[in-house]
């Protein structure tokens, strides 16, 4: 932005402060509209796009179901986390996944991480992640890597499920680095201690994956630090006004090119809010992307805001993320 005082906004950039504030585009919208309507319209209907008719055809893909002769990796629980340095005062609950014959690897694995981990492990839900990896990591299709699902921090002392989103969005909405700082400084070296081995170092064998605020987590991660993810998995990406997210096209199309590789998944359904619509912004997001030369992958279908569509395509996400 230009120095306080301006009155002139640097040209493709931003305008100047005052004109911003003027705009009230300082102020928190619930604050300015406590009862969350504008123009007869609210946030909430975000919950009409969360199972919509045009997910019916959407199934978990066929390596999500156990096969035969094919082992089954460790699935451990850390609950209740409440060492981090980053975000003090949070508990968090987290699993680790590792795949059969990880003691027998000769190097060390490969890396994914699960932003709302719970919904990717979840063995009836849509993605059924540990079944995918056991089946392509059995069938050579992927090297050994191992899982990590984590769950937002929620504050101590019981908070209530309005102060469970709040946190979550600012863990995962914000556009600084500190849920990716999380990751480095806290969750991945317990990760690794509980694992009893590190991981590969190359950011070309890490991945970081989320749905809607924790998708747009997972490419700001990464976009925060490339040296430690080169990968990155988004569903239903909320690049829309929340904390600041849709200005990450300017940001693709504006800055040097990172060593990213990104697959993005969105929906005719998708949710369409007051915070911006869902499907119009992954699309300029891929369109930013393809732009600035990315290696990336945007696939659109019609489904709504949810992990179905993600999920029929996950075992062919992985296999072209970690190609």
């Amino acid at each position: 932005m230009c120095p306080v005082g301006s009155r002139h906004a640097a040209l493709g950039n931003a305008m100047d402060i005052e004109t911003y504030r003027r705009h009230g585009l300082h102020r928190n919208f619930n604050e300015v509209n406590p009862d969350g309507i504008v123009n007869n319209r609210a946030n909430a209907e975000i919950v009409q796009a969360l199972d919509t008719p045009g997910d019916a055809h959407y199934h978990p893909c066929p390596e999500a179901t156990a096969r035969p002769n094919v082992p089954e990796g460790a699935v451990r629980s850390i609950r209740g986390y409440a060492a981090s340095s980053v975000f003090p005062d949070t508990r968090r609950d987290m699993w680790v996944y590792t795949p059969a014959g990880l003691a027998q690897l000769q190097h060390a694995p490969g890396l994914i991480v699960f932003n709302d981990g719970a919904y990717y492990l979840d063995r009836n839900g849509p993605v059924r992640a540990t079944r995918v990896l056991d089946n392509l990591i059995a069938a050579g299709d992927l090297d050994p890597l191992v899982g990590v699902f984590v769950m937002p921090g929620a504050r101590r002392g019981g908070p209530s499920e309005r102060d469970r989103r709040d946190q979550r969005s600012m863990e995962y909405d914000s556009m600084t680095d500190d849920y990716v700082r999380l990751l480095a400084e806290d969750v991945l070296p317990l990760v690794e201690e509980t694992v009893g081995r590190p991981f590969a170092p190359a950011p070309t064998r890490r991945a970081i994956c989320g749905i809607s605020s924790g998708g747009i987590c997972a490419f700001n991660a990464a976009w925060h630090r490339p040296d430690l993810f080169g990968r990155v998995i988004s569903h239903c990406g909320s690049f829309t006004a929340i904390r600041g997210g849709h200005n990450f096209p300017y940001l693709v199309r504006s800055t040097p090119r990172k060593p990213l590789r990104v697959f993005l998944q969105s929906g005719a359904a998708d949710a369409d809010i007051i915070f911006g619509s869902w499907p119009l912004a992954n699309q300029e997001m891929a369109a930013a992307l393809e732009f600035a030369g990315y290696d990336c992958r945007f696939e659109f279908g019609t489904g709504g805001h949810n992990l179905r569509h993600g999920g029929a395509l996950f075992a062919d996400t992985l296999r072209w993320i970690f190609r």
